[in-house]
């Protein structure tokens, strides 16, 4: 079974962002990326990115952008996507460790699912997860 391990919320000020979902819910910061911050329960990661409507792929809309799936099968989670019409978003990357200055290292595939919901598969996980 699939275990949602990625939420990753848009802002415009990732540090109070963060500053208010550690504070609130006593979560920890477990990284530092390019253009935000990650935060765990040491169950799930969530990464507080900031909004920015150049470049990346990003949308430029505030809140929830996309969540991770780890999976045990990474190609035959891509498989069961495709075929319930959703695609790949990008091409696979190969991942070993987790690496919280790297926020690419953090998926092996971007997918899309049927209401443009953007999904990251993993087999790696996140940091800060089990």
């Amino acid at each position: 079974m699939a275990r949602i391990k990625h939420i990753a919320i848009r802002t415009e000020n990732p540090e109070e962002t963060a500053a208010f979902y550690r504070q609130a819910f006593d979560l920890k910061q477990v990284g530092v990326g390019r253009n935000g911050i990650y935060l765990s329960d040491g169950h799930v990661n969530l990464a507080i990115l900031r909004c920015n409507t150049e470049g990346d792929g990003d949308t430029g809309k505030i809140g929830i952008d996309h969540l991770g799936f780890q999976v045990e099968d990474v190609d035959g989670t891509l498989s069961k996507v495709k075929q319930l019409g959703g695609k790949a978003a990008t091409d696979r990357v190969e991942v070993t460790i987790a690496d919280p200055s790297n926020p690419h290292s953090y998926y092996e595939i971007k997918c899309v699912g049927p209401d443009n919901q953007v999904i990251d598969i993993s087999a790696a996980g996140w940091v800060g997860t089990d």
